[in-house]
Formats: structure tokens, C-alpha cells, sequence
């Protein structure tokens, strides 16, 4: 029997009679699947169960003061990032070297909940205390720094990743196709592709999303760190001691003559989750498989992918967006 549809792709029927008036009123256009839709709310597109689950958590969520949030838009390299704050944070209670650390057994998203998808998703209301982490709360969003719960935008550290568009929406074209409705035919990467240049996926516009964050990074650099996953690739210990540091637990002259960066790097690393048993053959609570957030994690893989056309346009559209921000991505 094949497995079901994954929770998140629930529509309207799951709303709550308040989200469900409040949608009528709200621009709609269809969404990545034929049978889904999108709602612009506070200048973002949502699918309505992510808008429930924001509108709730922008009503109720009251962080402490030592929560750290990892903010991505989707497919920029949260599953990575994910795995590398957590064993940051926890080292003292799960160093890096440990047979038994964390993530040789969980998912990343198993371990960092996501608070719009995880914990405000379908009405519900998660405690004060919930978390997997020992020390200091660490969750994860999707949501434009203009949503964000007041409290933690106006309190909270937040890491925000952000990635090459083209190498985003080729992940994401993969990534939603994996994810389609049982019976339902690929979208193909053309109409895919209009849809990610217009804004109109799920927490898009990208452009808006990413410059959110980038000018509040500009504003309050001790609030918002702007990471590229570029640089992680590139420079992993570098970018590892630069979060350490922003999150107020950098590494110890101990720390690093035992080489502790590099141990959170080869742990975290795509090679090391993607062949990890949980990996290869678990499944998160909404139905999604482990395995379908390991793809390549490569840069530049847009290559194999993109027409010549796809890749200027999307290139003039970055010029356009982010150039006079002062933004290279």
C-alpha cells in the first residue's frame, strides 16, 4: 500500500471556521499542484494550513530570551544548518565525537521542530518546554522576518540561511515533485519555473523573503546573522566559529586544539546524514521521508538543470532585486 499524502498537503478542510473566513478575503491563486492553493497574506504567498499555523503562532508564541531560530527560505540549506546549530549548541551534553550523538539516530527535523510546520500546525498549541534540545531552545521557520512573532523580532537571535536562487529552485522543483499527491502528474519545470520568477510558491516572493532579513542583518548585526550556504560549503570552520560566536558559545582554545569544528563539520555533513539508517529509511510524523531532504547538496547544480535562458533571466532578476541592497548572492 502506498504511503499518504504527507499531512502538510491537507487544504482548506482542515482550517479552523475563523482561518477559513479569513481566507475569502485574501488574494488566491493555485499552487504548486493543480488541487492546492495559495493565499497572499502580509505580502507572502502560504498554503493555508502554514497560514493557520503562522497567524496562530504570531498570537501566542512567547519565546525566552535564550531561544535561537534558524530562518531559511525552503530548500536554502535548513536541513544542513539545522544539524549544524544543534550540535553547536549541545556539544557540551553530546560532543561531536559521540557514538550516540543525536543525529546518527534522528532527522534533523526531528530535532529542531519547525514552528509554523511542526508546532502551530493544525491548531495546535505546543507547551513552553517544547523542545529537543538540553540547553538553550532552538527552533526553525520558514516565515518573512515581517511575520515573525513580535517578541522574538524584536528580542531573539535568529541565523538566517540563504542560497543561490537557481540552486533553490531546482531543490525545490525536485523536492515538491517528490512530495506530490498520490495520482498527481510532476509539474513540469517550465510553468515551475514562471511560478518562482512571479513570487507565487509557497513563502515567496524568494527576492522579498531574502532582503527581510539581509536589511535587518544591516540594522541589528548582534540579532540577525545573514548566512550564505555558498560559504559554508566553502569555508565550513570558518562559518561554524562565526555562528558559535554570534550565538554567544564560541570554542575554547581546548575546544579547538581538539579540534571540535571539524568533528561538528564531518557529523553534520551531507555525506555522514545521508547515510545514517534513519536517513535512508525513516519518515517524519507528516509522512515525509528522511531520504527526500538528501538529494545532491552540491552548488551549482542549477547547471544540470537550467536552460541558458532560465539561468539569464534568473540572473537579471537578482541584478534587479538585490543589487541596490548591496546584496551578492
Amino acid at each position: 500500500m502506498p504511503p499518504p499524502n504527507p499531512e502538510y498537503l491537507q487544504q482548506e478542510e482542515s482550517l479552523t471556521p475563523e482561518s477559513r473566513e479569513l481566507i475569502t478575503t485574501l488574494p488566491r491563486q493555485n499552487g504548486w499542484f493543480d488541487s492546492t492553493h495559495l493565499y497572499l497574506y502580509q505580502g507572502f504567498w502560504f498554503q493555508p494550513d502554514h497560514l493557520q499555523a503562522v497567524i496562530s503562532c504570531q498570537s501566542h508564541f512567547q519565546p525566552l530570551h535564550s531561544d535561537v531560530f534558524l530562518a531559511t527560505y525552503p530548500k536554502c540549506g535548513t536541513t544542513w544548518l539545522k544539524a549544524i546549530i544543534f550540535t553547536i549548541l549541545n556539544r557540551k551534553h553530546f560532543p561531536p565525537s559521540s557514538p550516540n550523538h543525536p543525529l546518527l539516530t534522528a532527522n534533523p527535523h526531528q530535532l529542531v521542530l519547525s514552528l509554523e510546520i511542526d508546532l502551530y500546525a493544525h491548531n495546535r498549541l505546543p507547551t513552553a518546554s517544547t523542545t529537543s534540545s538540553p540547553s538553550r531552545r532552538f527552533f526553525s521557520t520558514h516565515m518573512p522576518h515581517a511575520s515573525l512573532p513580535q517578541p522574538l523580532s524584536q528580542r531573539n537571535k535568529v541565523v538566517y540561511a540563504c542560497r543561490s536562487p537557481k540552486d533553490t529552485f531546482v531543490s525545490l522543483w525536485h523536492f515538491m515533485n517528490k512530495l506530490r499527491p498520490q495520482g498527481a502528474p510532476e509539474r513540469d519545470m517550465e510553468t515551475a519555473f514562471r511560478m518562482f520568477c512571479d513570487g507565487a510558491v509557497g513563502y515567496g516572493p524568494f527576492w522579498d523573503h531574502v532582503l527581510g532579513y539581509w536589511r535587518r542583518s544591516l540594522e541589528e548585526p548582534e540579532r540577525v546573522l545573514f548566512v550564505r550556504y555558498e560559504d559554508v560549503k566553502e569555508e565550513g570552520a570558518v562559518q561554524v566559529r562565526r555562528m558559535a560566536e554570534f550565538l554567544e558559545c564560541g570554542f575554547s582554545a581546548e575546544e579547538e586544539e581538539e579540534g571540535v569544528v571539524d568533528r561538528i563539520l564531518e557529523l553534520s555533513s551531507f555525506e555522514s546524514m545521508r547515510g545514517s539508517e534513519v536517513n535512508r529509511v525513516g519518515r517524519l510524523g507528516n509522512g515525509i521521508e528522511n531520504k527526500h531532504f538528501f538529494r545532491e547538496g552540491v552548488v551549482g547544480d542549477w547547471k544540470n538543470c537550467l536552460s541558458a535562458q532560465m539561468a539569464q533571466e534568473l540572473d537579471g532578476i537578482v541584478e534587479e532585486k538585490f543589487g541596490g541592497a548591496g546584496l551578492v548572492i
